[in-house]
């Protein structure tokens, strides 16, 4: 008798029930026997059949939020916007998803992992970079954005925003990390993609306000 006729179906119902235990009690209060005991029915050994830690399913919670509600796609075919316009409300949506930027925040944690780092850089550059790209393209089309480099800041941005903002590979504190932010911001306007309006600032200032505060400021843990 098959097993596991519909490893698909049990894949989801995992991710349902572990994203919900992490919105609800946290991702560090949250154990795989306590996703295991709201399975009802599966084992644990079930579950590490399809992930290997609870890492690997926070990773995978994270992927399966952003592509069911992908702010990408949501603008792109938009034709009241610019590109510009789009890069900004694509921010927009994807900041203001309260539950999206919570996992965001509980996932900071597992990037001190080597191996899901370098796999959440390569999907960062794989589906965010085509993204920008479009976008960039388009706005320097419209005339909304002018800048020469569009390809390299579409590689550029995933980049950034996946290794440099992370404070488990460059240790900083929240005010610092918000500063780096500012920076890429700055940055961004001087090449001709004036990316951070006044909604979107306060959006970060919002997200980063929430991030528990670690002093790192003399350099050493």
């Amino acid at each position: 008798m098959a097993r596991n006729k519909y490893p698909e179906v049990t894949v989801e119902r995992i991710l349902d029930t572990a994203q919900k235990l992490f919105l609800e009690k946290g991702y560090e209060h949250t154990t795989i026997q306590d996703i295991v005991n709201e399975l009802g029915g599966l084992t644990k050994g079930a579950v590490y059949h399809h992930f290997k830690s609870k890492e690997e399913i926070m990773d995978a919670v994270g992927d399966r939020m952003f592509f069911s509600n992908n702010p990408f796609e949501t603008v792109r075919s938009r034709s009241d916007l610019n590109g510009l316009e789009k890069l900004r409300e694509a921010i927009r949506l994807n900041q203001s998803d309260q539950d999206r930027t919570c996992m965001t925040i509980q996932s900071i944690p597992i990037t001190k992992n080597p191996r899901l780092l370098v796999e959440m850089i390569n999907s960062n550059r794989r589906i965010l970079t085509p993204y920008f790209l479009e976008l960039i393209q388009e706005g320097n089309r419209d005339g909304s954005i002018h800048t020469n480099y569009a390809k390299e800041i579409a590689e550029l941005l995933p980049l950034l925003t996946s290794l440099w903002l992370l404070p488990s590979v460059f240790p900083a504190s929240r005010d610092e990390m918000k500063r780096k932010f500012y920076f890429l911001g700055e940055m961004l306007e001087k090449m001709g993609v004036p990316l951070f309006d006044r909604d979107i600032r306060r959006l970060v200032d919002e997200f980063f306000d929430q991030i528990p505060d670690t002093d790192t400021s003399s350099g050493t843990d």
